[in-house]
């Protein structure tokens, strides 16, 4: 399978027609149609479904889909690797990339990047939130240099820098909710009410464990990968979504307000790369700067 041919392959499934990709790649469409004929004979799976006769339309098969994602994963590792290689040995200059959840802990990251700035303007920074497993699944691609994650870690896999940030469940609601009047809220409270919980969470986690009930037991009316989706729901009044503290902002004119749980729960956040990792000189000289933001903080401590 080479490179040039999957970037032909992404070509039509953007274009979705294989007339337009050939224009964009510069290429007849005999060219293009039988080099992706070859793709598909080597892989043994149709990827595309043609038009009919009086339409240039295609659409991926299930395998199409399959190999679009690859591909992406695929030649997004061959730019970073190349740019990787290309660079000055005596110039840090590229980029960094970082996985996420939504966490208010990201300020320790932005901190960090900004103290590398002032040294190395050349460092870009690009951030993909989403929950842990989408993290850990781009980490153990290569896909990322760092991921962010509030779990237990395998130490054999992982290496890991302990920060000193926590991030505190709780429930975003109406302010004319029933539960607004509480300070706190309770695992009893919210065995009754429609909640709203992350997609993690939805198969199981600590949040459930809290609450004293498995999800199939709980009035589950939405699920979310991101709060700020959920606090849309909220808004219309679908019902209490349960996330982390200083996501949402409550301030001001806002219908929505945040109460903590009670008994308290929290998540430690965690920095994690694969052990025997090979750092590109930004990401390399990024950690520098975070053991020694974290070295100087915990010495005020």
């Amino acid at each position: 399978m080479e490179l040039r041919v999957l970037n032909y392959f992404l070509a039509i499934a953007r274009e979705q027609s294989i007339v337009h990709a050939a224009e964009s790649l510069h290429l007849s469409q005999p060219t293009l149609s039988t080099q992706i004929k070859n793709l598909e004979e080597e892989l043994g799976k149709q990827l595309l479904i043609r038009g009919t006769k009086g339409s240039r339309k295609v659409t991926l098969t299930e395998e199409g889909m399959i190999l679009r994602k690859r591909a992406e994963e695929i030649l997004d590792l061959v730019r970073r690797t190349e740019s990787e290689i290309a660079m000055s040995d005596d110039i840090v200059i590229g980029d960094v990339y970082i996985g996420t959840g939504e966490t208010d802990g990201v300020r320790l990251i932005a901190r960090a990047a900004k103290t590398l700035q002032n040294r190395h303007p050349g460092i870009r920074y690009h951030i993909t939130s989403g929950n842990a497993s989408l993290v850990m699944e781009r980490l153990d691609k290569g896909l990322i240099d760092f991921g962010i994650v509030f779990k237990d870690v395998d130490l054999a896999k992982y290496n890991m820098l302990e920060t000193p940030c926590s991030d505190i469940w709780g429930v975003l609601m109406r302010k004319d909710a029933p539960l607004a009047q509480k300070k706190t809220i309770t695992p009893q409270d919210l065995r009754d009410k429609p909640l709203i919980l992350s997609q993690q969470e939805y198969r199981g986690g600590g949040l459930t464990r809290w609450i004293g009930r498995e999800p199939a037991k709980l009035n589950i009316t939405a699920t979310y990968n991101l709060l700020f989706n959920a606090s849309l729901l909220v808004d219309e009044g679908l019902g209490y979504a349960i996330g982390f503290d200083k996501i949402i902002n409550t301030a001001g004119e806002s219908n929505l307000c945040f109460r903590p749980l009670e008994p308290k729960l929290d998540n430690k956040m965690r920095i994690i790369w694969k052990k025997y990792q090979l750092f590109s000189k930004p990401a390399e000289k990024f950690l520098e700067v975070l053991r020694d933001s974290l070295e100087h903080a915990e010495g005020e401590s």
